[in-house]
């Protein structure tokens, strides 16, 4: 069974999607035509999950992670696993990236940062160009300056867009 909820932020509703006892999925693309069956006021991870976002988007950096499982190839999965050790706060090239983790192709390691299933929490943002630029990110430019300059306590307007409501859902 996976439970979803769609949480509020400044950048808009996120879709969180859990396997009832970790998180799998996180984006900022809301699922649609999702099979509804119970709703449910919440489950430990989902809360677990929130509580985070909630730290996070007040500026305070959470001081822990809630259980998430990354699905994606060995090597997707070796990026993402590097993603976690990039400070908050801190910014790390795509090469600098590939290099941490022994790959040749800092074009490779920039596909699976995109790929990334679990956005905010599992850090892509903090992934940037060789020249520090704003570059790829999945979710909109605008949205990762906004995460960066939180991040680092510089005062940001959140790019306009519509907010959702919390709803968590079973999923069969």
């Amino acid at each position: 069974m996976f439970a979803h909820a769609v949480y509020p932020t400044p950048l808009g509703p996120v879709t969180l999607i859990a396997d009832g006892e970790t998180l799998t999925a996180l984006s900022f693309c809301p699922t649609g035509n999702m099979d509804k069956e119970d709703t449910i006021d919440s489950i430990e991870i989902l809360d677990k999950s929130r509580c985070w976002l909630d730290l996070y988007f007040a500026g305070r950096q959470p001081d822990f992670l809630p259980p998430i499982r990354l699905v994606g190839t060995p090597f997707q999965q070796r990026v993402w696993q590097a993603l976690l050790d990039i400070p908050y706060g801190e910014t790390i090239t795509y090469a600098d990236l590939a290099r941490r983790i022994g790959c040749r192709s800092a074009q490779a390691v920039g596909q699976a940062v995109g790929r990334n299933p679990i956005a905010i929490i599992n850090p892509c943002h903090r992934v940037v160009g060789s020249d520090g630029s704003m570059t790829g990110y999945a979710y909109g430019i605008e949205r990762k300056e906004y995460l960066l300059a939180l991040e680092s306590k510089t005062p940001a307007s959140p790019p306009s867009q519509p907010h959702g409501s919390a709803v968590v859902t079973w999923l069969s």
